[in-house]
């Protein structure tokens, strides 16, 4: 579980307390337990005094009363002592008040052969007193012998009491050793004894503990504040915003503490980063406008095969847009049974320099598409690879209308001349073929007639031939306005309406008005569009259906017009837009050819589809007016 910053504070400091607390606790307790033992020691060694000044008595009152030991034999003698501590009432007073005292275990006079001649103990008298450990020697161990002694009597570790004694000796006469007097202490008297005296200062020690919890949290909770601010301020940087409210940056300004010093300097790097988020926003906007121009699709990776870059063109190819495939692994994005994998030559995520070609199946249909892949290096090291998807098919679209291009503007060049060159002599003909015709007589020779009826019609066919090449030739006037294309495709739908009607045709129409405005000239790009709804509707003589959709496309607009007419010819797919191609008798061969043309003066494109038997679409593209 990962904890707080202000959890880790509190804990540090409780722990810091609670050692201390630990350590102070350790030394009370020793010199407690030190001046315990030393107490004890003195209260008993005073105590034996006290028993001896009152044996004494107890001999002297037996005087007084007349008992005298029978003999001078050690055994008459201890009878005599014996019977004199019995019968003195100072002594058993001083036992039964000695028997009180919370730390004394027994009390008791004996020879020195240890014979208890009287104790506190009424079951002792006549019966050996083994010696026990001094209490001085308790004293003068460590503190921690100590501690153990206390430990082992707490656990029973001791088959019976453990007992230590203070003897006080003392002479019959003479100098000469009669007995002693042992003051006997339990060591289990002085654990209970100690223990009474730690409880309070087990309180005070838990008192302290949790008084020193709180005053931790508070102390962290205002030393750690700071931190808020500055959290919130990085997770408004991280989210663009790199100024900081008036009343935060005065707050800062003012903080002379470290916290205030770290939080202007992220105040600055946020100032910097802004500047650093401009300049790539620019460069970012511009390179998707590069990008979004790109007809091949383009994928960058990294050293480790995670995409960085997807341009909108790959679209296309990876059937899925473009933001889906960043951060992904080469191996994601184009998984086993994926068609370019074989063609990338993918192995554990490593893509190899190479250009191979490829056949694809795409939303619009089967493409060819050319695969390559570049290493990117940096002093010689390997940084990432950049794949480039291009479709061939497209390409050889973009020759055939760049050839077609070529091709109009040169026959536009050579029409002009020829206009302008065959229109003078039809002009003298026909006022020479009006004199013909005033000087011939209609009595005359029929055929001659006829033959000048011939000359007239033809001359007549010649003039609309050179107006049609003036009219294709002459530079169009573009007078571009934005434009919503669903108005205009509805227009172009109202006019064509009675000749779908006459051939009963379906219309299906998708026209979205969500689609951004385009600049284009209204009447140019309704008579192309209208151009090729009419040429939709004579591919379809006994009825079908028109397709009329709308769509946007990256940053284009896309007009499609579709028909379930016979089709185009392969052979004839190169030609349509050749000028005065036509495969329908009595056409013109312009209506396309002049489409093709206004969609470029548009900086657009069109291209179609076709399939014998199936039908054609034809596609425009025309940049959105962004």
């Amino acid at each position: 579980m990962q904890l707080r910053l202000r959890t880790k504070f509190t804990l540090v400091m409780t722990s810091l307390v609670l050692l201390v607390v630990a350590v102070l606790s350790c030394v009370f307790a020793a010199q407690l337990l030190d001046q315990l033992i030393e107490g004890t020691d003195k209260r008993a060694s005073d105590l034996s005094k006290q028993v001896f000044l009152q044996a004494q008595n107890a001999i002297t009152e037996a005087k007084q009363l007349g008992l005298r030991p029978d003999s001078e034999d050690p055994k008459d003698i201890h009878d005599y002592v014996r019977r004199a501590f019995e019968i003195s009432e100072g002594l058993q007073t001083q036992f039964k008040a000695a028997k009180e005292n919370p730390l004394i275990y027994e009390v008791s006079i004996t020879d020195t052969s240890g014979l208890v001649l009287a104790s506190s103990d009424p079951n002792l008298p006549g019966a050996f007193l083994a010696r026990r450990t001094p209490i001085s020697q308790l004293e003068a161990r460590s503190f921690l012998h100590q501690v153990g002694v206390l430990l082992r009597t707490l656990r029973g570790a001791y088959k019976g009491p453990q007992l230590f004694e203070v003897e006080y000796a003392f002479n019959k006469g003479e100098n000469k050793p009669f007995g002693e007097v042992r003051v006997v202490v339990d060591s289990a008297l002085l654990l209970k004894e100690i223990q009474s005296s730690l409880r309070t200062a087990e309180v005070v020690v838990l008192a302290a503990l949790v008084l020193s919890a709180l005053l931790a949290a508070l102390v962290s909770r205002i030393t750690l504040a700071p931190l808020h601010d500055i959290t919130a301020q990085l997770d408004r940087i991280s989210s663009g915003q790199f100024d900081m409210p008036p009343h935060e940056a005065k707050t800062v300004e003012t903080s002379s503490d470290e916290l205030g010093l770290v939080s202007r300097k992220i105040s600055q790097v946020g100032q910097q980063l802004r500047g650093v988020h401009e300049i790539f926003s620019t460069m970012r906007e511009n390179m998707n406008s590069v990008m979004a121009g790109l007809e091949d699709g383009l994928l960058l990776f990294t050293r480790d095969a995670r995409a960085v870059m997807v341009s909108p063109a790959a679209e296309k190819f990876l059937g899925a847009p473009a933001g889906e495939f960043l951060g992904r692994r080469v191996t994601d994005i184009f998984p086993p049974g994926h068609p370019l994998r074989d063609a990338l030559h993918i192995e554990s995520d490593e893509l190899s320099e190479i250009t191979a070609d490829a056949n694809l199946e795409t939303s619009d249909g089967p493409k060819r598409v050319n695969v390559s892949v570049q290493a990117i290096q940096e002093d010689g090291e390997r940084m990432g690879a950049l794949v480039t998807l291009r479709d061939l098919d497209s390409l050889e679209s973009i020759d055939t209308q760049l050839k077609v291009s070529e091709r109009l503007a040169a026959l536009g060049r050579i029409t002009a001349g020829v206009a302008h060159e065959v229109k003078n002599p039809l002009n003298s003909m026909r006022l020479w073929l009006e004199n013909l015709k005033e000087s011939l007589s209609y009595d005359g020779d029929g055929s001659a007639q006829q033959a000048v009826q011939v000359l007239d019609k033809e001359i007549d066919r010649l003039d609309q031939v050179v107006k049609r090449f003036l009219d294709f030739t002459r530079p169009m006037e573009v007078r571009l306005e934005a434009t919503q294309l669903a108005n205009l495709l509805q227009e172009v739908l109202e006019i064509a309406k009675p000749q779908l009607e006459k051939s009963n045709i379906l219309l299906a129409q998708l026209l979205p008005i969500d689609v951004p405005e385009v600049y284009v000239d209204r009447a140019l790009l309704k008579q192309a569009v209208l151009n090729l709804v009419l040429n939709a509707a004579e591919a379809m003589p006994n009825g079908g259906q028109l397709r009329l959709v709308l769509s946007r496309r990256g940053e284009m607009a896309e007009i499609a017009v579709g028909d379930t007419g016979k089709g185009i010819p392969p052979e004839n797919q190169q030609k349509i837009f050749q000028l005065f191609f036509t495969t329908r008798p009595g056409g013109s061969g312009i209506g396309l050819a002049s489409a093709f043309r206004i969609v470029q003066l548009h900086n657009g494109s069109i291209d179609f589809t076709s399939e014998v038997g199936r039908g054609t679409t034809f596609r425009i593209e025309l940049p959105l007016a962004a």
